[in-house]
């Protein structure tokens, strides 16, 4: 379990930089917000998948 939240850092790093990417650019071009929001959601869900596959492999090994 510790190399699982060891193994956590690095998705939840990428969301804070993602999101954080996000709020610039919507911030700087209020218009593109639908077409960022698309991107980011997408870059949150791979991200989030890395964090689901490594919980996975700490319970099967």
């Amino acid at each position: 379990m510790i190399g699982y939240g060891l193994a956590a850092i690095g998705p939840g790093i990428g969301i804070g930089l993602i999101f954080a990417a996000y709020i610039n650019g919507v911030a700087r071009q209020p218009e593109a917000q639908s077409r960022l929001q698309a991107i980011a959601i997408l870059g949150f869900a791979l991200a989030e998948a890395l964090a689901i596959i490594g919980i996975a492999l700490a319970f099967v090994l």
